[in-house]
């Protein structure tokens, strides 16, 4: 029979929840975010964008917050604590400057007002240096002004020095296994094989309800700074659409109506694409398309390929 012993049993120690993995130890030159600009810039490189850097902790940064706590696996309240802060890394300066050149200069342009004044042009580029400045640094117009009070906007010259977001756009890691599009919450996430967040980004949907395909579709057809086909029959309540009353070929740009990136879907006229207004993402509603800022669209395209499906929930 048993050996009795006088020992008393170690307790019982019942599973906690998840916890966290060890954080890693921080490389010498890497540091963590400690405000909301910085997190906005450190969550970039984990594929998760909050739209346009603003500095503000506001719905589509807390948004951000989430995605990238549930990457973590970390509780996802959209709370910007210490645990959450401490997993946002920064290799560098939360600024740094940009030198306007002479080619930035030759990019800008006026764009026409009128559908068949853009369908006239060869380009449909920046309007002005602000802009241009802001969609190569990932941030709102708002943003780029408020750290260049002493600036005149209306007359650059090449050489003026501009101070910026260290924002850099991420690295490519995989392709995506799924594309999921969450209706309610104007997101869009991209998920590797594993199941692993790849991308989370904002974006607009359909004003109507009944021009919002949920259930499965797949990528049809990809276009890397594409133009744009306007057909009058996409915009009954325009106008100046139904007096033009045929279809246009509007030439490529960032201000494209469909911006830098298409990925068309299988359901004739649907796709995710760019826009050249990346502050009204999420914000404002369109014809039927899923809306990102151009950055995220170039982003979304490096991952995505023919067939991949997209799964859009309400």
């Amino acid at each position: 029979s048993p050996t009795r012993t006088n020992q008393t049993p170690p307790p019982l120690i019942l599973p906690s929840k998840p916890t966290p993995e060890a954080l890693p130890p921080l490389h010498p030159e890497m540091r963590t975010a400690s405000t909301v600009l910085e997190a906005q810039i450190a969550m970039l490189s984990a594929g998760i964008s909050s739209g346009p850097i603003d500095g503000s902790l506001g719905s589509q940064t807390r948004a951000a917050v989430r995605a990238f706590q549930l990457q973590q696996h970390l509780l996802p309240d959209g709370e910007l604590n210490e645990a959450t802060k401490q997993r946002m890394y920064l290799s560098g300066p939360t600024f740094t400057t940009y030198q306007v050149s002479s080619n930035d200069l030759s990019r800008l342009m006026t764009i026409g007002t009128t559908w068949i004044e853009k369908s006239e042009q060869e380009a449909l580029e920046y309007e002005s240096v602000l802009e241009l400045v802001a969609e190569k640094y990932l941030a709102s117009q708002t943003m780029i002004r408020s750290l260049n009070l002493g600036v005149n906007w209306t007359n650059i010259a090449a050489g003026t020095v501009l101070k910026v977001p260290n924002a850099v756009r991420p690295v490519q890691r995989e392709r995506a296994a799924v594309i999921k599009i969450q209706l309610g919450a104007k997101s869009l996430q991209a998920f590797g094989t594993s199941s692993n967040l790849l991308a989370h980004f904002p974006c607009s949907i359909a004003q109507k309800v009944e021009k919002r395909p949920v259930g499965q579709l797949s990528v049809a057809k990809v276009a890397r700074n594409p133009n744009y086909v306007f057909d009058p029959a996409v915009y009954p309540e325009s106008p100046e659409a139904q007096a033009i009353g045929r279809k246009l070929v509007i030439p490529p740009g960032p201000n494209n109506p469909v911006g830098t990136a298409w990925i068309g879907l299988d359901r004739p006229g649907y796709g995710i694409h760019g826009t050249p207004k990346p502050e009204q993402v999420g914000r404002t509603e369109s014809h039927g398309c899923f809306r990102l800022a151009n950055w995220n669209a170039e982003f979304l395209f490096d991952l995505v390929w023919v067939g991949l499906p997209v799964v859009v929930e309400p």
